[in-house]
């Protein structure tokens, strides 16, 4: 079972892998124990996504800490691995689409994807894995459906997939800015640029997403169609939750998702540092992970 990790945008964000803060006691990083509760839940093999530049930081921090532990493959992501003639220079990595389709040689087996920098909650990986061993039909994927008020920073507002659903599935995502609102969650479309407002249960996307290899197949032909309709040429990206969105709302997939109690926690500005370093210690103190992780 793999647990793919998205990791290429890890550089530009932080200005360097070097430059990630450490959020556990001896220096680990919020990957470390996104990796730990993986294994723990049974996964046994991880694909990193990262920019080729990046692999001997990456390897030397991140990577000589968990392999031994578990099964470790690195695939790149490549500006230049597109399917059609691109006659234009870009630098800003393709987006999270291209990220996943990059393992399409290698990924034969169902698999899920998370963000390298989201801390995810040991709960949402065994649920993972107890779907993703399930699976009877390839066009059966999954999503991890946390409640809003559980993904919220105090700092600011945060990137989310808004999740509309039918029962247990899902037939849309509104990507949005979310931030909380007293007893409501104040949410701004990314794509239609509309307010509208959500109860704290709500359902939102960590970007904590099941599949079989069947994706891989929507993922090569929506590429093209993405970039032979691309606007802005250095920004636009190919995103995973809008792959999602067009498949479900053609019929081809059927997205179930799966509500878990889990709480994210991550750095989106400077200030969540401190409560991010403190749920750990919270959880170390509880038992929930060794103070030296691995």
């Amino acid at each position: 079972m793999t647990l793919l990790i998205l990791a290429a945008g890890i550089g530009s964000r932080f200005g360097g892998l070097k430059q990630i803060e450490p959020m556990g006691p001896n220096g680990e990083f919020i990957i470390d124990y996104s990796v730990y509760d993986a294994k723990k839940a049974g996964f046994n093999k991880i694909i990193f996504v990262i920019k080729e530049e990046m692999y001997d930081d990456f390897k030397n921090t991140i990577g000589k800490r968990v392999e031994g532990k578990i099964e470790v493959e690195y695939v790149f992501q490549k500006m230049n691995d597109v399917p059609i003639e691109v006659n234009y220079e870009r630098v800003k990595p393709w987006g999270t689409g291209h990220a996943i389709l990059a393992c399409r040689d290698i990924i034969k087996e169902n698999f899920a994807i998370i963000n390298a920098d989201d801390f995810y909650g040991r709960n949402s990986f065994c649920s993972a894995y107890e779907f993703l061993k399930n699976i009877k039909d390839d066009t059966n994927f999954g999503l991890i459906g946390y409640k809003a008020i559980n993904t919220i920073t105090e700092n600011g507002s945060v990137k989310r997939g808004v999740c509309e659903l039918n029962g247990n599935k899902l037939v849309g995502i509104i990507e949005s800015n979310i931030s909380k609102n007293k007893d409501k969650i104040d949410c701004i479309s990314l794509t239609k640029n509309k307010e509208f407002q959500i109860e704290f249960d709500r359902l939102v996307s960590m970007n904590m997403l099941l599949f079989t290899p069947k994706i891989f197949k929507y993922l090569e032909s929506d590429f093209i169609d993405f970039l032979n309709n691309i606007n802005d040429r250095e920004k636009d990206e190919f995103l995973i939750p809008e792959v999602v969105d067009k498949h479900i709302k053609n019929g081809d997939i059927v997205v179930n998702v799966i509500e878990t109690d889990s709480v994210w926690y991550g750095v989106t500005y400077k200030e969540d540092k401190i409560a991010v370093k403190n749920a750990i210690n919270d959880m170390i103190k509880n038992g929930e992970y060794n103070n030296k992780l691995w």
